[in-house]
Parts: structure tokens; sequence; C-alpha cells
């Protein structure tokens, strides 16, 4: 089967990635053409993922391929960003900067729930992760605290604490999930 518009696009963000590192890592205080750039970058790979999705529901494209690569796209674009600004923001020395343990908290989520979903692989054989709508509104916000740090937001602290709220909450609902389907012997986490 030939490449769908929606695996394409997937593919496209997953390219997109080490461009996003290496505008990031070019980054010096008085070089912000950079910074600007790599936040263009990553709002344009956030509006993929959106258009991809958009496409593989309504144009009937979704393929396993998809469903591996579209979250395998998420978390690379996603990671890079946390593990750049963290790094960039500290070295520049940034009035507003990721706090360390907000990085660690949204890469454990995502360790932890990337982890349960290769067990349910290797148990159940196969499997299916659909969103809900706590992990929609923490993709949401996780993507709102990365802008709020290029873009110097002096309130970010409130959106931190409020993105890692439902980062536990969403990773506490998926992972009882995921547990329940274990016990259960189902090959699909929805």
């Amino acid at each position: 089967m030939a490449l769908t518009l929606a695996n394409k696009i997937t593919i496209a963000r997953i390219m997109a990635v080490p461009l996003f590192i290496g505008l990031m890592l070019y980054y010096k205080p008085g070089h912000e053409i950079y910074r600007w750039t790599a936040l263009s970058v990553y709002l344009l790979a956030e509006i993929s993922d959106v258009v991809d999705g958009y496409v593989a529901r309504h144009f009937r494209q979704k393929t396993r391929a998809g469903s591996i690569l579209d979250p395998l796209a998420d978390k690379a674009i996603f990671i890079s960003a946390l593990l750049c600004l963290y790094h960039v923001g500290n070295e520049a020395g940034w009035d507003v900067r990721l706090p360390l343990w907000l990085v660690v908290a949204f890469i454990a989520r995502d360790f932890i729930l990337v982890s349960g979903a290769l067990l349910l692989q290797l148990v159940c054989g196969t499997f299916e992760i659909a969103s809900n709508i706590w992990g929609k509104v923490t993709a949401f916000l996780q993507a709102v605290c990365v802008i709020a740090v290029f873009i110097q937001w002096p309130l970010a602290l409130g959106m931190w604490l409020a993105a890692l709220a439902v980062t536990v909450v969403s990773g506490v609902i998926y992972m009882m999930e995921g547990i329940k389907r274990l016990n259960n012997g189902h090959h699909d986490v929805r």
C-alpha cells in the first residue's frame, strides 16, 4: 500500500525534529531569528498533527503505520522542545525558563505510557491506544507551556502547574485503563 497523505504529513513532522533541534542549538542571545524560526517549526508541527489526524479520520486514511508514526512524531517534537528549551533557556539566561521538575514530569509520563504500551503489545499481541479528552487537554496544555517559554510569557508558572496537574491525571487514567486491559486480557486500550 502506498503512503497516504496523512502518513506523509506525519513523516514531514518527524523530519522537522532535526531542523527544530538544529535551530535551537544554533540560538544565542542576539540571534533571535533562530528562536523564532524554531518556534515556527514547532507550531507547524503541532498544526500538522491536527491536520494529519483530520485527514486520516475524514478521508479514511487510518493505517497501522500512522497509528505508530503519529505518536512517535508527537513525542519526538515535544521531548526535543522540552530538552532544547531547558538547555537553551538556562544557557541564555532567559527570564522564563522551563523548570527541571516540569521537564522530568512530562517526560516521565510519556516514558511510563510508552513502557505500558510495549507491555500490552508483549502480553496481548496487538492493541490500539485511543486518546481520550484528558490526553487531548494534556497535549494542548503541554504545547502551551512550550510556547510560553518561547515567547517569554511572565504568567507561565500558572500554566505549568495546570499542565502538571492534567499530565498526572491523564497519566493515571491511561495507566488504570492499561492495567484493566491487561487483567481482562483485552487487545486494545480505549
